[in-house]
Formats: structure tokens, sequence, C-alpha cells
């Protein structure tokens, strides 16, 4: 344990976690982290349930821990960034760039892009985030917002666990929906492949709304997907339910045909919406299509309805048309 110890008087009784939370001008998940790695006694006493009760006027003591410093690995790649202030930034991630660090992954991640930029959070008990809020997979492209400080970052995971944070997505899938359509079906682990998530009855709640935007020449067709929840894989397991794959995602059963071989899986997050957690404004951010999904559309498609330039900004207006008082 590091750091300066701190001592404060319960101002009121009730839960440890509760009253530090008020007392430090925190937010009680990070409080009760604190509590439980063992940084905060209370009248001298060691205390690691964030539950324990505290009386008015008893001691509080606690250390903020300082989060092990990680040896970055080079990176040789770059990140559009789409908005940046002295808060947050929101970059346009590659396709093919991994998120958080891993034992399997040793490759440069996008934490690493972060810290060669200077941007590291630590929370109150010494774990080390870099201000990313939410993920996108390996092989997904598009929009990710990074916090500049821990105040901003738990704001920002309050709203997208209230949804006022999200993202609109494009993708291209291998036939055709018949319509456009809202899939509310619970997901879970796939209980005969745990590298897959599944529809599963029990499961946590998910809802996706799909929309057609314009089918290939081939058979393919790009659609537009909304997110009511947050699930793992959300979009490939409610469109394998459809029995529909995206381009690319053979983990979800897309098949190589006579379009050729896919590089990836062609999923795109083209839209994020937010609340300034500082200055209170809603920001809707567009991330330009990548160079192989670009591609792909010119390629495939006649482009009669397609403004690749536009097309993400154009999406809320087109799903509150389609999806009336969703």
């Amino acid at each position: 344990m590091t750091g300066e110890i701190h001592h404060v008087k319960a101002p009121e009784s009730g839960r440890l976690d509760r009253v530090l939370a008020a007392a430090m001008d925190r937010s009680r998940n990070q409080v009760a982290k604190l509590i439980e790695a063992g940084a905060v006694a209370v009248e001298g006493s060691p205390v690691t349930r964030p539950s324990f009760k505290v009386e008015a006027g008893e001691e509080i003591s606690y250390r903020i821990l300082e989060a092990p410093k990680r040896e970055s690995l080079p990176v040789e790649f770059d990140v559009e960034v789409l908005y940046e202030d002295e808060h947050l930034l929101v970059l346009n991630k590659p396709a093919g760039v991994v998120v958080h660090p891993a034992p399997s992954v040793r490759e440069p991640t996008l934490v690493d892009w972060l810290i060669s930029r200077g941007i590291s959070l630590s929370t109150l008990a010494g774990e080390e985030r870099h201000g990313i809020v939410h993920r996108l997979d390996k092989e997904t492209s598009g929009a990710l917002v990074i916090a500049k400080t821990n105040a901003v970052h738990q704001a920002l995971s309050e709203e997208l666990k209230s949804r006022e944070m999200g993202r609109y997505y494009l993708a291209l899938i291998d036939h055709p929906l018949r319509e456009d359509i809202s899939v509310d079906a619970p997901i879970a682990r796939n209980p005969a492949n745990r590298l897959k998530m599944a529809v599963v009855e029990g499961g946590r709640n998910a809802r996706t709304d799909f929309l057609k935007l314009e089918t290939g020449r081939e058979g393919s067709e790009l659609i537009a997907a909304r997110l009511h929840t947050g699930r793992t894989h959300q979009i490939r397991v409610h469109l394998a339910s459809l029995g529909r794959h995206i381009l690319g995602d053979t983990l979800y059963g897309y098949r190589e045909q006579k379009r050729g071989k896919i590089p990836r899986v062609f999923l795109h997050a083209a839209l994020l919406y937010l609340t300034h957690p500082v200055r209170k404004e809603r920001l809707e951010i567009a991330a330009p299509l990548p160079e192989d999904m670009r591609e792909y559309l010119h390629k495939h498609y006649t482009r009669s309805t397609i403004d690749e330039t536009n097309l993400p900004n154009c999406l809320p207006d087109e799903f509150a048309r389609r999806f009336p008082g969703t």
C-alpha cells in the first residue's frame, strides 16, 4: 500500500462506502474498490467490507493506491482523432487493433497508443484503465470515447449504463433482411461453444434495431444497427438468430462464397452520441467508413442512395422515422 494517509470524521452513521464517498466526493463504486483493497480503516482497524456500518464521529483513515506502471509496447500504427478537448477524446479505432492488453495478446494495443500519448488514469484503488469507457472488438472499427479524468470517466460510465451515450453501427451482411426489424432476445454464453454468445432463454435481456439501407448487386446488404442494451457480440448474435451474418464473421456462421475472402468482420461504429459531462451539450460524432468497407461498397453497390460522407449523420433521423416512439 502506498500514498499518504488521510483522515476524515464520519459526518453521519451509515454504510462505510456511502459515508466515505460523500466525504471524498467520489463515486461509491470507486470507494468500494478502495475498501476491498484494504486501504481503509475505521478507528484504526482495517475494514474490507463496503457495507460495514460506521457511526457518526468515528475516524475513517484511507490511502489512495498508486497503479503499477505498465511497460508499453512500441506502437507503429496511428489512430484518427475525431474530437478532443481537455476532458475527453473520441477516436476512430482501426480494425485489427485490440483495445486492452491481455496475456494472449502479443501485439501493441490501443492502450499502448494511449500511453504513448500520455493518457493514463488511475483509480482510487490503483487500477490503471487509461480512460476507456467502452470497448470494440478487435475486428470492429469506429468511434470510441476516452475519458481524460476520473470524474469524466465516472460520468460517461453512468451515461453508458443509462443509454444516454451510445453508438449507431453500419454493417454489411450476407443476405438482405426481409424488413426493418427490432430483435428483443436474451443473450448469454453459448453452452456449446464458450467462444461465442447466443440467444439463450434466461440470459440477459438484449434488444437491437436493424434498418435496411441498400442491397448490393451480388446479394449482400448494407444495414444499420442501434443497440438498446450493450451485450457482448450483441449485433452479431441477433443477426445470427435471423439467419443473417456480417461479412467476414466466420465465428457466427458467415461462409466465404463467390464474393471472395473478406479480410475482417465488416462492422463499423459509425456515429457516437453522448452528453458532454462538463459542458452538458449533446455531441454526435461521426467516424468515417474505413477503406476496406468503402472499397467493398464501390465494387458491389450502385451507390444510388449511399452518401458515404453524410451517411452516419443521417442515422438518428432514419431510426426515428422507421422506429417511431423508440
